[in-house]
């Protein structure tokens, strides 16, 4: 057997190939050749990977005169060339497509190259492509704004007493229609849910402190306007009746930035902090709210309003103290990034 040597880049690239991949028969070639370069024998690899000799010494010499790690069943030589591949890439990278078939049907018009659904998914998979749902991003954001945020919040937390708790504060509308969302249930099995178009909802302001989740404040109120705001900061200087400045992060609302709710701010020793436009990823209250569709509202049917409030009320009461702890590595400073969407 052929003799192959690998630098340290090109190894590390075929153990991340490796791990990736999901044909065992790819992944027995590349076995072959990681071990080949370790001096291992055709017999030895053999018997560990347990192949014949002589598909070893055919692994071995494919990857050496072609550097084919691909079975001949995955199409190991694709039907578009390097540079028609680079091209599909980057539109790939701009172009979401929901059916391969649809990929198949644009290589088909651009370079007259015919692929089957099959072998689309497996060259997808060969080029890191991964069938996901892409992340919405409002797109009007700014992204020097956010970065200017997130350094002035990290000066913030650094400089601030103990006495001094950081709050993020947002509101939330939760309605009583039926939010129905994936779930394991049993192949060839439609679970069915029964679902209410009710337009109940409630109106609730919440206050976390990161680290500090089962002390959340949180207020129910008919509308949210300054009146309410002013009500709910009340709400949380009683909450942090000993401590000093109370500094509160929340988002530009007009009735946020009203000058009675400045006013009463600033009579509590609330100290108010914007966050730039179009930013809820830099607001971690926004992730308590998914943790309290998660327990309290997927693929839940209320039959009644009164069964809906009390369903919500049984999270913030009982249900959130007992999973604060658990939830501190999930509701952190950890801020979301975004690049301009394309």
């Amino acid at each position: 057997m052929r003799k192959i040597e690998l630098t340290s880049a090109i190894k590390l690239e075929l153990e991340l190939r490796h791990k990736k991949c999901r044909d065992k028969r790819e992944c027995d070639r590349i076995k072959a050749i990681l071990l080949c370069s370790k001096g291992w024998s055709a017999a030895s690899i053999a018997e560990a990977l347990l192949l014949h000799e002589t598909s070893i010494i055919r692994h071995v010499d494919d990857y050496i005169d072609k550097q084919k790690l691909c079975p001949v069943s995955g199409g190991s030589e694709s039907h578009i060339n390097e540079k028609q591949t680079a091209l599909l890439i980057a539109h790939l990278s701009e172009i979401t497509y929901v059916h391969t078939h649809q990929i198949c049907s644009y290589v088909k018009d651009q370079w007259s190259v015919r692929y089957s659904v099959s072998g689309m998914n497996k060259w997808l998979h060969q080029h890191d492509f991964s069938y996901k749902q892409p992340k919405g991003v409002p797109h009007k954001f700014d992204e020097e704004k956010q970065a200017e945020f997130i350094e002035t919040y990290e000066t913030l937390k650094s400089s601030v007493a103990d006495h001094e708790p950081i709050l993020f504060m947002y509101a939330v509308h939760p309605t009583q229609a039926t939010k129905v969302t994936c779930g394991w249930i049993r192949t060839g099995v439609d679970k069915i849910i029964n679902t209410t178009g009710s337009r109940t909802r409630l109106n609730i302001i919440g206050a976390i402190r990161l680290g500090h989740l089962a002390d959340t404040v949180t207020a129910q109120y008919k509308t949210i306007n300054g009146e309410s705001v002013i009500e709910f900061f009340e709400r949380i200087r009683a909450q942090y009746e000993t401590s000093g400045s109370i500094h509160l992060i929340l988002d530009g609302a007009g009735y946020h930035r009203s000058q009675i709710v400045k006013d009463k701010a600033k009579e509590l020793n609330v100290v108010l902090h914007y966050l730039p436009p179009y930013s809820p990823n830099l607001n971690p209250i926004e992730r308590l709210w998914k943790v309290l569709n998660e327990h309290a509202r997927n693929n839940r049917y209320f039959a009644t309003a009164k069964e809906f409030r009390q369903q919500i009320d049984k999270f913030f009461e009982a249900t959130l103290p007992e999973i604060a702890d658990a939830l501190n590595s999930r509701i952190n400073d950890n801020f979301q990034t975004f690049s301009f969407a394309k």
